[in-house]
């Protein structure tokens, strides 16, 4: 039995997983979409590395597009198997693909104008609208901590890894030749005390865990109230500079924490009175799918339930759908908040938002989360004076600005909270995935130090062969 790494390995994005067995099946974890990795990104979404035809099984961890988001091209390519998830994760997939098919094909056009221009060959969109819905037809759902057999030898549960709505660490049983081994993926592991979700659930002993490290070198925790730092950067920017704060989001977990945090400043008295608009049409769906699971919330948003029936929505807040409204917030001079995806300002309307007013030193670019370093979202992370949007040069002249206590990943903290559950002794090997290499490695001196063996950070492509 092996794994094989096709993503998300010594990076964040792009999550691949296969584990093969000795008679030849493939169970694959995860198909998502590399993100902000610069020039190579097309190049790295475009080529599986591996054959779809052979992949007999996916699970699927969660609903994001760096998790979930070749799912179409993987069944365009051939695999015709079931692909198992939480409800919540079927849901907002469904949501998320059609709109990630659309949003390629708009900027594919975009670009393909200006490459016509200049007499280059034109672009292809990864997957269309029909092949995402192909894909949705696969979709199986899958309670939490129910055990599924997917043959006699293979078998599996979810449990909640509190990262955004119907988030699951994938608990594999594989039996061969007699011997059971149990491989555990974490998915993206949430903070234990999030905003929104229940904490991250305990899971049954593993043999091998794949285990992201995204922020396995930070810590949030002593980072100031997320509601107190929204309201001095909206009062500052819309109520004292008269300008406008552009957040890039992601649509699923980001922008409705985002609307929250927001909610309770207008319970205290204290949400500065300007208008907010969340431009996304998929942020509206994804916003009405969470409403529709609250047994997901955690204690503390279901008591604000009982004072407020609506935790997302407030005064002046605002949805865009359409395109013409979209455009029309780029004309408009009035001070404003934008909420936008995507979240590392790589795709989608925001991209347009932060090319119309990165020039104007009264608004505001608040990053709210984790961006690739090459990614539009890392540039402004970085601090750099001059940005590129679409393959023009533009001067940062607006205020950058960054929240980190929002990450909905767990810091190191909590990712060895995560592990607590497991005696450390029983576990074979831990593979780090989903970080920056960097990250990564200090990380694993932190898992030795906790008493933890045999750590490993493969890279993309490797092969690592089990016991």
């Amino acid at each position: 039995m092996h794994i094989t790494f096709h993503g998300a390995a010594r990076n964040v994005t792009g999550s691949k997983h296969i584990v093969q067995l000795n008679n030849g099946t493939s169970i694959l974890l995860d198909c998502g979409m590399f993100q902000g990795l610069g020039e190579k990104t097309e190049d790295m979404n475009e080529h599986l590395g591996f054959n779809p035809r052979k992949v007999n099984y996916m699970i699927l961890s969660h609903a994001h597009i760096d998790h979930c988001g070749l799912v179409p091209k993987l069944v365009a390519e051939g695999y015709d198997g079931p692909i198992y998830c939480t409800a919540p994760t079927m849901e907002l997939a469904r949501i998320l693909l059609l709109d990630s098919a659309k949003i390629q094909q708009q900027d594919t056009d975009y670009i393909n104008r200006k490459r016509k221009k200049n007499n280059e060959a034109e672009l292809t969109a990864l997957y269309n609208e029909d092949q995402a819905r192909e894909a949705l037809s696969l979709f199986k759902v899958v309670e939490y901590n129910e055990e599924v057999e997917i043959t006699p030898d293979i078998k599996f549960i979810l449990t909640d890894a509190g990262h955004v709505i119907g988030s699951a660490a994938i608990h594999l049983a594989i039996t061969e030749e007699g011997k059971t081994t149990n491989i555990t993926f974490s998915g993206d592991v949430g903070r234990y005390g999030d905003l929104l979700l229940r904490n991250p659930q305990k899971f049954p002993q593993a043999d091998y865990v794949m285990l992201e490290s995204t922020y396995g070198d930070s810590l949030h925790k002593d980072l100031g109230p997320i509601e107190d730092s929204l309201r001095d950067i909206i009062h500052e920017t819309c109520i004292v500079r008269k300008g406008k704060v552009i957040i890039p989001a992601f649509s699923v977990g980001r922008t409705q924490e985002l609307l929250y945090a927001l909610n309770a400043l207008e319970l205290r008295g204290e949400l500065p009175d300007t208008q907010y608009y969340v431009d996304s049409p998929l942020s509206l769906q994804a916003t009405q799918v969470i409403k529709d699971h609250p047994e997901e919330y955690n204690k503390q948003v279901k008591e604000v339930m009982k004072v407020d029936a609506d935790p997302f929505g407030f005064k002046n807040l605002r949805f865009v759908e359409s395109t013409e409204e979209s455009m029309a917030l780029n004309t408009d001079t009035r001070p404003c908040v934008i909420i936008s995806s995507s979240g590392m300002a790589e795709a989608g309307r925001v991209r347009h938002h932060i090319r119309n007013n990165i020039n104007n030193s009264k608004n505001t670019i608040l990053m709210v989360g984790y961006a690739e370093p090459s990614s539009l979202g890392g540039h402004l992370i970085r601090g750099d004076k001059d940005v590129y949007i679409f393959g023009d040069k533009y001067e940062v002249k607006a205020e950058v600005c960054v929240i980190k206590s929002m990450s909905a990943h767990g810091d190191y903290e909590d990712l060895l909270h995560f592990l607590n559950c497991q005696d450390a002794d029983k576990i074979k090997k831990i593979f780090l995935v989903h970080g920056e290499y960097d990250t990564q490695q200090k990380f694993a001196e932190t898992l030795v130090q906790k008493g933890y063996k045999n750590i490993e950070i493969p890279y993309q492509h490797e092969r690592a062969d089990l016991d």
